[in-house]
């Protein structure tokens, strides 16, 4: 099924979003400003990009595999969401970062990538004192003896 995304961008200066069927469902996204850091600072990188999710969708926004690699920053939130309500004229999608090195980004560098997800779905927490399952032995016990 393909749905189909209202996007504004804020500059002519970064290349248009395109999806690449077989390649990857993750679609990549620049900076639209110059940002430079120095190392242990923080920084909204803006993408240039306002978009309108169809209903009942959200958007995952990570950074690129390369983008510490290049760059040396870090996504400060790990991975970002922006639900679907965040589609006014001006909620330009931005990548929050911490630089661990001295660093410029450049207009039209590829820094993060984003793929749309479906909502989940409503839920209802059922109180138990007993899961009856066989534990695991703990958080991050996966694969110890």
């Amino acid at each position: 099924m393909t749905e189909t995304i209202q996007i504004k961008y804020f500059t002519d200066k970064i290349e248009k979003l395109d999806y690449i069927a077989g390649k990857s469902d993750w679609i990549d996204l620049r900076a639209s400003e110059e940002v430079a850091l120095s190392a242990g600072d923080y920084a909204l990188i803006p993408l240039g990009v306002a978009m309108k999710l169809p209903a009942g969708y959200e958007a995952h926004l990570v950074p690129r595999s390369s983008t510490f690699k290049t760059f040396g920053l870090l996504q400060t939130n790990s991975m970002g969401v922006v639900d679907g309500s965040y589609c006014g004229d001006n909620d330009m999608w931005r990548m929050p970062v911490y630089a661990t090195r001295d660093t410029v980004v450049h207009v039209n560098d590829r820094i993060a990538q984003f793929r749309i997800m479906k909502n989940q779905p409503q839920i209802v927490f059922a109180e138990t004192d007993r899961l009856w399952d066989r534990d695991r032995g703990g958080f991050g016990s996966t694969g110890t003896v």
